[in-house]
């Protein structure tokens, strides 16, 4: 059984970090100066739950006139089973319920298609973070994002 928590700030995201922890650092090699960056205290935090057990996450970070959303993570043994697409409708539906009309991202280019396929779309040049190739991407809502 599937369980999504939210957090608001740095109070209860332990789960959240293990989970960045295990894909980022140690998965991609990120530093993790790189991944905990200081600004997890401003954000808000989702986390999915399986048996109580972490396995997937992303958060919410308001950013000037709206809602970047980031450090999207599923646990590898829980991949394919579309927890990645679960984790952005959620996240994006809560940025429609506050209002917000444009969402925004920082894509590593190899996630492009899967953000596509969420109705997400480039703008700008590619650019270089933690040594990885990113593309920022937008998306307008609630139309797409919230199903109305």
């Amino acid at each position: 059984m599937l369980e999504l928590k939210w957090f608001i700030g740095e109070n209860g995201i332990e789960d959240a970090y293990a989970i960045r922890h295990e894909v980022f650092v140690k998965e991609q090699g990120i530093a993790e100066d790189d991944e905990f960056d200081g600004t997890d205290s401003s954000c808000t935090h989702l986390v999915i739950y399986e048996h109580n057990k972490p396995i997937a996450t992303g958060r919410i970070m308001i950013e000037h006139d709206h809602y970047k959303i980031g450090r999207v993570a599923v646990l590898k043994p829980h991949r394919g089973r579309q927890l990645g697409v679960g984790i952005m409708q959620a996240i994006i539906d809560a940025c429609c319920q506050m209002g917000d009309e444009r969402q925004t991202l920082n894509a590593q280019v190899s996630a492009m298609g899967f953000y596509e396929k969420l109705g997400f779309t480039p703008y700008g040049e590619q650019f270089d973070e933690a040594g990885i190739p990113h593309i920022a991407m937008e998306h307008y809502g609630p139309i797409k994002c919230c199903g109305h």
